[in-house]
């Protein structure tokens, strides 16, 4: 088993090596906020940013850098239970959870939950066809 902490480089090198994925930065305020997309539906499967440790509700100064996923809700309350997971900072609670990456979720672990993340929003999304009138 993998004990290595999870970093930034880690996932942005797997999602370029697994899914061919560059990260978009789209927020000029927020320079270092990477998004993960598919390039076929354009949804995102993850989002790494810096957010400050009181946002998040841990103590100490500063800011920690984050990974959002989004996962499956049978897992979440499970995962939340656990150090090194968090409610989802700015996405929906209930269909993604926010990973520390502060060495407390293995490597091997964050990288699962990047691949479910990864399938779970690769389905297309389709508009009903019109009806006639």
């Amino acid at each position: 088993m993998d004990s290595a902490a999870l970093t930034r480089t880690d996932i942005l090198t797997y999602a370029k090596e697994r899914f061919g994925a560059d990260p978009d930065y789209p927020w000029e305020r927020t320079p270092d906020c990477a998004v993960l997309r598919h390039k076929e539906n354009r949804k995102w499967y993850a989002l790494i940013m810096k957010v400050g440790r009181a946002r998040l509700g841990l103590p100490g100064e500063g800011g920690i850098e984050i990974l959002n996923l989004k996962c499956d809700p049978v897992l979440i309350g499970a995962l939340r239970a656990r150090p090194g997971f968090l409610p989802a900072y700015h996405m929906n609670k209930e269909r993604w959870i926010t990973l520390r990456l502060d060495g407390t979720v293995s490597r091997e672990e964050g990288l699962q939950l990047l691949e479910m993340s990864f399938a779970s929003t690769q389905g297309t999304w389709k508009r009903a066809p019109k009806q006639n009138r």
